[in-house]
């Protein structure tokens, strides 16, 4: 009796400072991520593991998890949850009161501290199991216990399954790269520097080094080719360091800004775990929202690196992901360090940081111009509405060339936040901004709720705006100048893609329109595009909503509103010579890559593009003039009212838009 009051005593202190004790045959946290690195559908939740050591199941129904020994029952386990012997089960940290998740996840509604914190185990009764207490976290590195009793860092995280054998106390301090990356006439000798007691390690093949690795020479490596250095510090009874890297560009000069990524195989092109193939899988990988760690450097046209540091990537785009030259969307991470991207690439704006990037291939047009979408989207500089910037670069993957994209700014809460000058700091309000990717009855929610959106559409399709408050609260809350600008400049440019109209709201605010994907715009005289805007309201498209739009043209003085902002948008946006300075810079530089571009993704010949570059030329000079004759026709214009609003601008088309001999 004696030795059992001793033990139980010894538990309770034990408890009390916050040792992992756990009985034998009772679940236990096993293992903990408080700064997690791998995201999945664009989040990366704290995570517990619990893990149940005895042979028999445990019903774990209304048992407590929480991160407070002061509160212990924060989160309470669902009604039939049991725990099998031998097997563990993971609930995610979200800070958030969820529902049980599509695949039989656990979210609890609370986050733990990358600082240090306490995850405390209650049984259905309120008796305390087990208070696991773990100290300031690494990133991406899981904390945890092994079978014999010890804890620690693991060297990798095991959610769901075995734990590793061995723990660390700590983890190796980062090595030193002296040699700057960036752009060599020849070959160079690099020198990189770890602590005393480390021991350095390296790879030119984009994989991270392990134990296998080459020894980094003392004296230095010699590159001579474009190669991605990534190198690791070994230390004793230390998980290994971060991994430092850089690319060295050798005999290979580049006219515009370069983006260089290195990372595993494993991440990208392996059949099961790759993003960038389509795997083995009945849905294909790059289908799938895989979120992979990745080192990320930037060098602007001049050879400056603006960026060097771990983030994440994901492939990216629709229909365009089957292209064997995929987009790809970065994302800082404070995972990983920092979680903004601080640099300005765009000339247009003036923020110092970003959240994400898009590098993008084109994506349908990557086999016509390559220029569509950033010439097109450049044309709205002069209006006042939000549109993706965008500037020419190359790409390189693990060293190897992988072509010319686009690098854009990657449409998601932060990019709008930025546009309507919400500062990233207030996440309270920037996490509250509603984006919709479609605007139709399948309105896809990015970000937010799309019930207010649905019912302010299904108000325009059943109600007269012309009687009583209506028009007033449509005004309330639709934002008509962005809309009218968008309908006229979509209109204009003839896009046929309207499944792709998106809509935002900032907290507070009204429904604005965002310009996005007008690349398969100028390329007919079609009227249909026009058409699919201007229409009845019961003749719906489900993809996009096209009765706020409708609704307001009944009433006369919205009518008056279209037609002339329509008139300033032709004027200001879509005569000839301005037209033609957007293309011009984009016509030079795409000549000047595009030979290497096409000898990497053979999808055209330079006297294709050549030709398909002059058709889109073509249609963008000649479209705005027959545009007009167009709208008055569907909109059952008088000539009166044809030459009130669009007489002078018209003037202008026929001498600055007509064709050449």
């Amino acid at each position: 009796m004696m030795k059992r009051i001793v033990a139980c005593l010894l538990i309770l202190c034990a408890l009390a400072q916050g040792v992992p004790v756990f009985a034998e045959d009772m679940p236990y946290v096993s293992e903990v991520m408080a700064s997690n690195g791998t995201y999945k559908n664009g989040h990366a939740y704290d995570w517990v593991e619990i893990t149940n050591p005895g042979k028999s199941a445990v019903d774990m129904s209304l048992w407590y998890l929480s991160d407070n020994v002061d509160k212990p029952k924060k989160w309470q386990f669902p009604e039939g949850v049991r725990l099998k012997g031998g097997e563990s089960l993971i609930v995610y940290c979200t800070g958030e009161d969820m529902d049980k998740g599509k695949n039989g996840e656990y979210y609890a509604n609370f986050k733990l501290s990358f600082s240090g914190d306490d995850v405390v185990l209650t049984d259905s009764e309120g008796a305390l199991v087990q208070r696991f207490s773990f100290p300031e976290q690494y990133g991406n590195i899981s904390y945890g216990v092994t079978k014999n009793g010890e804890t620690g860092f693991f060297a990798e995280q095991t959610p769901g399954k075995k734990n590793e054998d061995r723990v660390y106390a700590a983890r190796a301090d980062e090595p030193v790269i002296r040699t700057a990356g960036g752009f060599y006439e020849e070959s160079v000798t690099v020198t990189a520097a770890g602590k005393e007691g480390q021991i350095l390690r390296y790879t030119l093949s984009g994989e991270t080094p392990d134990e296998e690795s080459a020894l980094f020479p003392e004296e230095g490596l010699v590159i001579t080719e474009t190669s991605a250095l990534r190198v690791i510090a070994f230390e004793e009874n230390k998980v290994p360091s971060k991994t430092s890297a850089a690319t060295y560009f050798i005999s290979d000069p580049s006219p515009v800004a370069v983006v260089s990524l290195t990372t595993d195989n494993k991440y990208l092109f392996n059949q099961k775990t790759g993003a960038l193939v389509k795997g083995t899988g009945s849905t294909p990988n790059y289908e799938k929202e895989w979120e992979y760690p990745v080192h990320i450097e930037y060098f602007d046209e001049n050879g400056l690196c603006l960026i060097n540091q771990m983030g994440t990537f994901t492939a990216s785009g629709h229909s365009a992901r089957q292209n064997s030259q995929k987009s790809i969307a970065l994302y800082a991470r404070n995972a990983f360090g920092e979680d903004r991207f601080y640099f300005n690439p765009f000339p247009n704006r003036d923020y110092d940081s970003y959240k994400s990037i898009l590098l993008r291939s084109t994506n349908s047009d990557a086999f016509s111009t390559r220029l569509r979408d950033v010439v097109f989207t450049s044309l709205a500089e002069k209006l006042d509405i939000i549109y993706q910037d965008a500037r020419p670069i190359q790409v390189y993957i693990n060293g190897e060339y992988w072509g010319h994209y686009n690098l854009r700014e990657k449409i998601n809460k932060h990019f709008v936040a930025a546009w309507e000058n919400v500062p990233y700091t207030d996440e309270e309000t920037v996490d509250h901004i509603d984006i919709l990717a479609r605007t139709g009855s399948d309105a896809y929610v990015q970000n937010g709720s799309n019930e207010d959106w649905l019912e302010l559409c299904d108000f325009c399709k059943t109600e007269d705006l012309n009687e009583g408050d209506n028009l007033k609260y449509v005004l309330d809350n639709l934002d008509v100048d962005s809309l009218f600008t968008h309908a006229a400049f979509e209109i204009i440019t003839g896009n046929y893609d309207i499944t792709n109209v998106r809509v935002y709201r900032v907290p507070g605010g009204k429904w604005k329109y965002l310009l996005f994907d007008v690349e398969a715009g100028f390329l007919s005289l079609d009227p249909a595009p026009l058409e699919n805007y201007i229409k009845d309201v019961d003749r719906p498209i489900q993809a996009f909503r096209h009765e706020p739009l409708n609704a307001l043209l009944a009433v006369p003085e919205m009518k008056d509103k279209f037609l002339r902002r329509f008139a300033e948008i032709l004027e200001s946006s879509f005569l000839w010579p301005y037209v033609e300075s957007k293309f011009e810079p984009w016509e030079q530089v795409l000549e000047e890559l595009l030979p290497r571009q096409n000898e990497r993704w053979p999808y055209l010949t330079m006297k294709e593009w050549r030709q398909n570059v002059d058709a889109v030329k073509y249609y963008a000079r000649v479209r705005p003039r027959k545009i007009v004759s167009m709208l008055a026709k569907r909109m059952k214009l008088t000539d009166s009212e044809v030459e009130t609003y669009f007489g002078p601008v018209q003037q202008l088309l026929d001498e600055q838009n007509v064709l050449e001999d």
